[in-house]
């Protein structure tokens, strides 16, 4: 049994949509202060559970002071031993509180469908029981990316991470099926996530001061719902005009 190790963030969370020429011109202005972590670009992928009526997504969509959400992730795309990290995520007044345990995927297969908990336990899985107890969220979304991160050369606590190829899907909700799924994005676009642990340091600010360079509100998850309720919609439409 594989020790559950486990992970505490609390930082400042903000998003921004990147083009690919800003993105290009951003990476070169960031060179002198930013470097790529170990893994270079990467494949993050997600199962986000949610009531089954999407209780979660839908109040985290209309803004609230506080909100939460937990996902199943992994780091490409695992089998049975390969180690997941059950991640719960809370937002309070603009602060991101992320808490995650690390398991193998058989674990927590065993645990999010049976209720059996793996042998080592801690602070955080006894939240994260707490969450699936008063919500009981079940799969509803699976989102994959292929991201590049970046940490400050002088101070690591500053990190900038660079999602594209953003895609879901609403069946085969396993991380072991394989990472397709439908484009978010538009091709060549570009999310990034800037995490501190406070304020931006002067030089990023001005980086994208120069480059006009603005924050987003911008949910993956979120979008995804929004566009199968779309989709819902004129599919529902077209029938009625048959």
């Amino acid at each position: 049994m594989n020790q559950i190790k486990n992970n505490i963030f609390e930082r400042v969370e903000k998003k921004y949509l990147l083009t690919v020429m800003k993105y290009e011109l951003l990476r070169e202005r960031l060179l002198p202060y930013m470097e790529m972590d170990q893994y270079g670009l990467h494949t993050i992928c997600n199962i986000y559970y949610d009531t089954e009526d999407y209780e979660l997504v839908r109040t985290s969509i209309e803004g609230p002071v506080y909100k939460e959400k937990l996902r199943l992730r992994s780091y490409g795309v695992p089998d049975n031993d390969s180690p997941v990290f059950l991640e719960i995520k809370k937002k309070y007044k603009g602060i991101v509180y992320k808490r995650r345990v690390s398991m193998t995927l058989e674990e927590s297969a065993r645990y999010l469908n049976h209720g059996i908990k793996p042998a080592s336990d801690s602070q955080i899985l006894r939240e994260i029981d707490y969450f699936l107890r008063f919500h009981k969220p079940i799969p509803k979304v699976y989102l994959a990316y292929d991201r590049i991160a970046l940490f400050g050369i002088e101070d690591s606590e500053i990190r900038i991470t660079f999602d594209q190829n953003i895609r879901s899907r609403m069946t085969e909700l396993d991380l072991s099926e394989g990472d397709s799924g439908k484009y978010l994005l538009r091709k060549g676009d570009v999310l990034m996530e800037i995490k501190v642990p406070y304020a931006y340091p002067l030089w990023l600010a001005g980086v994208l001061s120069d480059l006009e360079i603005y924050p987003v509100s911008f949910s993956k998850y979120g979008n995804v719902y929004k566009n199968q309720l779309i989709d819902e919609r004129n599919e529902s439409l077209c029938l009625q005009a048959l």
